[in-house]
């Protein structure tokens, strides 16, 4: 197995480190971020970093990089409060990488990808109609992370749109069944096969495999 030392990450070709590292968290969900601004004009952008962060209140995250240069993203967030995160599925995902392209801010991604954008009543921000599973949050908080000068954008959900067949029983959303996709490091898109649902772990207890709408159905040997 090649043995990479902290000494060899700072020696590489900056690109190369770059690829290595974004590779190292493995496969990531695909999300697209829709904003406006203070004109009405939207914004959007695809992002990989989207973490569940709690169920009570119901609260997302996601990291944007250091705001050295324009962030569209980040500065209309921070002057409206408000943002929409769209999952990306095997119909749009090559016009979803798209959006990583450095547009000004005088371009509309919807239009530059051909992507169409999706209003609510109340809600400012764009939803990405072919989109099968999306929310709408509501900023509460911007933690800086002074190492690297990124920051963490935490919103609270406000609205779920998502296809009725995927809501399982339980409340288990089956993102499989909306043929959506994942990341892994900067460029690659992958689509994911379910192994099983499993029982809650339990010391001294078998786990068992649970149907898809969280039924038990046979114990593990």
């Amino acid at each position: 197995m090649h043995h990479i030392r902290d000494d060899d990450l700072a020696a590489m070709d900056a690109r190369y480190r770059n690829m290595m590292i974004n590779s190292l968290s493995g496969f990531k969900s695909a999300n697209l971020i829709g904003t406006s601004n203070a004109n009405g004009e939207f914004n959007l952008a695809i992002f990989s970093s989207v973490v569940h962060l709690g169920s009570s209140p119901a609260l997302v995250g996601f990291i944007t990089r250091p705001n050295s240069v324009s962030r569209h993203t980040l500065e209309n967030i921070r002057l409206t409060g408000h943002f929409t995160i769209n999952q990306v599925s095997e119909d749009f995902w090559q016009a979803a990488h798209q959006t990583s392209a450095r547009y000004s801010a005088e371009q509309c991604e919807f239009e530059q990808t051909g992507l169409t954008p999706q209003i609510i009543d109340g809600i400012t921000a764009p939803f990405v109609q072919e989109s099968r599973l999306k929310y709408a949050l509501t900023l509460e908080q911007i933690i800086p992370i002074d190492i690297n000068n990124t920051l963490m954008i935490i919103g609270r959900i406000s609205h779920i749109l998502c296809d009725e067949q995927a809501i399982k029983n339980d409340g288990y959303i089956d993102i499989q069944c909306l043929d959506t996709v994942m990341v892994s490091g900067l460029d690659s898109y992958h689509t994911g096969s379910r192994l099983s649902r499993l029982s809650y772990a339990k010391p001294n207890m078998a786990l068992r495999k649970l149907s898809l709408d969280g039924q038990p159905e046979t114990n593990l040997t």
